[in-house]
């Protein structure tokens, strides 16, 4: 497989987008919760991002909550052309910070209306259904009520595209049975390869596979022959993770999220590091290990 730069493109939804993108999450504060640190730090990074030409840009109004939405806003409005949001809904923030499933209907309906508030528009290009699962991984069950009420408010033009998030086969395969699915998001990154056959699988489809995750989350990939790899090649363990995301299929799109234009640019870096067939077939020995 080619190596690929930071200007290779998918289409997802119907438009032609980078395939390094930029995660919003991290925008908000400790847990993803409350405001930023440091608000004017933030807005800088979104606007860098898009100045470097990131043009998809993942968030969700559970971020925050509110939060990231209102910072992109504040940053990007009137958005540039090019730029594709993917937003989410399926959940909702308690007080304190816990993250309650939101999978009624008019739990649905409510989280649209709050993206396109606090993003400032009259429609959202992408939705993904994010089915709570066991949070971070998915779990079998009918998705049915969930995307068909997606589905209604997709045709009453609040919402363009759907996707769908931590989900299994057979909910994808529900999914597609009611409406259209542009893209999926899974937890998946170098060591975290429980999606290899349906990454293949959506690749044949031409959906877009959007792993979270992707450098581990709040628990960074932490393995000595990566390390020893990024050695070799001149760069950080993080590039290489993504790096190798980027030639694992040509349908992965890529949203690491920081709120660091230092680290933001560090990201964008990946997508121009080359990695030889050799370099590649050590990476993937490592998937499902962390030493």
């Amino acid at each position: 497989m080619s190596n690929v730069s930071f200007g290779e493109t998918f289409s997802l939804a119907g438009r032609t987008v980078r395939r390094m993108g930029y995660g919003a999450m991290q925008l908000a504060g400790p847990g993803v919760f409350g405001p930023p640190k440091d608000r004017a730090a933030a807005l800088a990074v979104l606007r860098e991002a898009v100045a470097s030409g990131v043009n998809h840009i993942d968030t969700s109004d559970f971020y925050g909550p509110h939060i990231t939405n209102q910072l992109i806003r504040e940053a990007l409005h009137p958005y540039p052309d090019d730029l594709v949001i993917v937003t989410k809904v399926g959940a909702t923030r308690g007080d304190d910070g816990a993250w309650l499933p939101a999978l009624e209907p008019a739990d649905i309906e409510r989280g649209v209306h709050d993206n396109l508030r606090n993003l400032g528009l009259d429609v959202l290009e992408v939705v993904n259904m994010r089915i709570m699962g066991s949070v971070h991984a998915p779990s079998e069950g009918s998705i049915e009520k969930q995307v068909t009420a997606l589905a209604g408010l997709q045709q009453r033009g609040l919402v363009r595209h759907i996707g769908l998030s931590n989900v299994t086969a057979a909910q994808i395969d529900e999914a597609r049975r009611i409406a259209e699915v542009v893209c999926v998001q899974n937890h998946y990154n170098l060591v975290h390869r429980e999606d290899d056959a349906l990454i293949d699988d959506l690749a044949d489809k031409g959906i877009a596979y959007v792993p979270f995750f992707p450098l581990g989350g709040f628990t960074p990939i932490q393995s000595s022959a990566l390390s020893d790899i990024a050695q070799t090649l001149g760069a950080t363990p993080m590039q290489v993770a993504l790096a190798w995301l980027l030639r694992r299929a040509p349908n992965i799109l890529l949203i690491p999220g920081t709120s660091s234009p230092g680290h933001l640019h560090e990201n964008l870096a990946a997508a121009h590091l080359s990695l030889s067939g050799e370099v590649f077939g050590q990476l993937n020995a490592i998937g499902g290990t962390k030493g």
